[in-house]
């Protein structure tokens, strides 16, 4: 590490500290040059993936449109902050652990869908009217119909 003061290459470390929540180390240094001292702060850098759209254009990820279209979804439903929190966290360390550099925003949108169905079936079936673009009545009687063959075969297990 060089020295800020005198840009010398020889920066010894004379402290080692991890911070409280294990997210950054810190260090204390001493130039053998200058004989400063300053602090230095290594952290992991986790970097999102591009999204790209349908129309193939790319945007960085953004966690705060992703926590809208849940919201949007769950408006007036019985689901706590905390399990939105969970659900995006869930779908980010979906998108790390893929490693890929772009994603499809489909598949954030799946995503979506799979927690929303885990969280709460109505504010499923609204956000899935939306994202698949339901043209009749029918698609929505089909995934009404999902879910409820779901609940039935869970219900079975429970007995």
């Amino acid at each position: 590490m060089k020295c800020p003061f005198c840009n010398h290459e020889e920066t010894p470390v004379l402290d080692t500290r991890v911070s409280e929540d294990g997210s950054s180390i810190r260090r204390r240094r001493r130039c053998d040059s200058c004989d400063k001292r300053f602090t230095t702060y290594e952290r992991i850098e986790l970097t999102m993936p591009v999204i790209v759209k349908k129309n193939g254009s790319r945007t960085e990820f953004d966690p705060a449109k992703l926590r809208g279209s849940l919201m949007l979804a769950l408006r007036k439903r019985p689901v706590s902050a905390e399990a939105i929190d969970v659900a995006i966290q869930s779908i980010q360390e979906k998108l790390l652990q893929s490693g890929a550099r772009e994603v499809m925003s489909g598949q954030i949108g799946e995503y979506v869908m799979r927690e929303l169905k885990r969280l709460d079936k109505i504010a499923y079936i609204r956000f899935a009217s939306v994202y698949k673009s339901f043209e009749d009545v029918t698609e929505f009687q089909d995934a009404i119909a999902e879910v409820g063959q779901e609940r039935k075969g869970a219900k079975k297990r429970e007995s």
